[in-house]
């Protein structure tokens, strides 16, 4: 089993926006590597602890962290724009990691950015599965299951039952004469879980990874000032590239 622990940056609105893009990121790991992986992130918390001051029960939530810190303010700017960084370089480093990435512009749809987005992350993470294209296990029979961070559980709910049943996805004109085929999802299993960022050390790594990732489109002065907006760009080694035709960082752009 793979577990899909998913995070956004940017609103979906689409009138008056203060954002262009509405980014999706999702960090997979197999259930076999969990624990392992978990004890590595304890271990990197408490080494931000240790070097920055951040206690173990404090969230990294990256736009925060950057523009509205709270009781954060204590730490330096410099050096919560390192904590990111480090985040960023600890999930590099994690040779069970897995990285998938969807960016949408919202000058290119007038509504329902939400559902589509989420539509197209759901149906790669159903592609590569069903590939055996993650890194974790040779099991051919592995399925996978989505955790999201808090958001609109109904919603999701409803996308992710659809999907189970019809969802139809435009041929690829090169091979096919256009129209589209029902490529029904069988590999995610159960309604997508909901979970606090606030809890979970997986959920606040992803946050960064999103945040970082619109900060490569549409990047703040401080973060264009520090080289914020090529954070992305260090989980070269765990970006799964097959899941983009075009991107050369597997970037899905819709």
């Amino acid at each position: 089993m793979y577990l899909m622990y998913v995070d956004e940056s940017g609103d979906t609105g689409t009138s008056n926006s203060p954002t262009r893009y509405f980014v999706l990121s999702a960090m997979i790991i197999h259930e076999s590597r969990w624990h392992e992986t978990l004890e590595s992130l304890i271990v990197f918390r408490k080494h931000l602890r240790e070097t920055k001051g951040l206690k173990l029960r404090e969230e990294i939530h990256a736009s925060h962290f950057i523009t509205n810190p709270g009781k954060l303010v204590r730490i330096k700017r410099h050096d919560r724009l390192d904590i990111l960084k480090q985040c960023v370089d600890w999930t590099a480093k994690q040779n069970n990691m897995n990285i998938i990435s969807v960016v949408a512009d919202k000058q290119n749809r007038k509504s329902g950015v939400f559902d589509f987005a989420w539509e197209v992350l759901l149906q790669r993470f159903e592609n590569t599965l069903n590939h055996g294209n993650f890194i974790g296990t040779t099991n051919a029979n592995d399925r996978g299951i989505v955790i999201a961070d808090n958001t609109d559980g109904k919603k999701l709910q409803a996308l992710a039952r659809r999907m189970r049943r019809y969802n139809p996805v435009p041929n690829v004109q090169s091979i096919y004469d256009g129209g589209s085929r029902n490529l029904a999802t069988t590999h995610i299993v159960e309604d997508i879980a909901m979970k606090d960022s606030a809890t979970s050390y997986f959920h606040q790594i992803v946050d960064v990874i999103a945040y970082c990732l619109r900060q490569r489109y549409e990047p703040n002065a401080y973060m264009k000032n520090k080289g914020g907006n090529h954070f992305y760009e260090r989980l070269n080694p765990v970006l799964v590239k097959k899941t983009s035709r075009t991107h050369p960082l597997g970037i899905v752009e819709v």
